[in-house]
């Protein structure tokens, strides 16, 4: 690995340590009070003698409010009727909206808001918008001329379960410099269009494709530039969890413009630690 792409990587341990600490809090939030304790406290405080149906009405009201709350800080996009690819639940369990403590201008129309940790929670719908548009333009290329690149560790393997599920071709960990313009090098190649998992991180494979001309999607997230990225899909583009889902969905969403049968689970593109 060369030492611009190792001081990206040493840059980035802490703030990815960061977003994933920020992904477990929000799963491992404290459990809410169960039905039956609600129940009870509703109970002690009623007069004692209250009608049996009165107490009833307690439990239920209490359950019902149960079942509404999430463990989850759902508050990740403008829209509550938005029709997603995912149930929101999905995005939020795998920490899609998840951003840095940075944000770049080119990424604020993708941010929805900032938590209070200064964390920067991106729109998941727009997030799942994107996800559908990058589909419809990768469907329009021959699959062996689309070129995936992952520099990051936690990208690599959902990066290449992509390229194996849609037919293109990947490059993952450091991207070696001429591959995309050097026709001398052992390793060219000229695809059409080439997929980043992250802009710092993929550096070197997005400053070659506009070198030469080849549009790039990337996956970008709060503190990315989008100066070379032709689309964008906004995303925690750090997270293991996050990769994969957003990789997946990528997938199936290719494969159902192409008219094919094929659909994977998300099982499929989740590295084992």
């Amino acid at each position: 690995m060369s030492e611009d792409n190792d001081a990206v990587e040493l840059d980035d341990d802490a703030e990815t340590e960061a977003v994933d600490a920020a992904v477990e809090e929000e799963a491992d939030t404290t459990e809410e009070p169960t039905a039956d304790a609600a129940a009870e406290g509703a109970s002690a405080d009623a007069e004692p003698d209250a009608p049996a149906d009165a107490e009833s009405e307690a439990a239920d009201e209490a359950e019902d409010a149960e079942e509404d709350a999430s463990p989850f800080d759902d508050d990740v996009m403008p829209d509550d009727d938005v029709d997603l690819l995912i149930p929101v639940e999905d995005y939020l369990s795998a920490g899609v909206h998840i951003g840095t403590q940075q944000k770049t201008k080119d990424m604020e129309r993708f941010i929805h808001r900032v938590r209070d940790d200064g964390l920067y929670v991106l729109d998941v719908s727009l997030t799942d918008q994107r996800i559908r548009t990058a589909a419809d333009f990768l469907a329009n290329y021959n699959p062996e001329q689309i070129l995936v690149t992952s520099s990051r560790q936690y990208g690599r393997f959902p990066a290449e379960k992509f390229a194996d599920a849609i037919g293109a071709r990947a490059r993952t960990g450091r991207f070696i410099p001429g591959t995309l313009t050097n026709p001398d090098y052992a390793g060219y190649i000229e695809p059409d269009v080439v997929v980043v998992t992250d802009p710092i991180g993929d550096a070197q494979a997005v400053k070659e494709a506009i070198t030469v001309g080849i549009p790039v999607i990337a996956m970008c997230d709060s503190n990315n530039q989008l100066s070379n990225v032709d689309l964008v899909i906004p995303t925690n583009n750090k997270g293991r969890r996050a990769l994969s889902v957003v990789y997946w969905l990528l997938a199936n969403e290719t494969l159902d413009r192409r008219g094919t049968d094929t659909v994977f689970a998300l099982e499929d593109f989740e590295d084992e630690l």
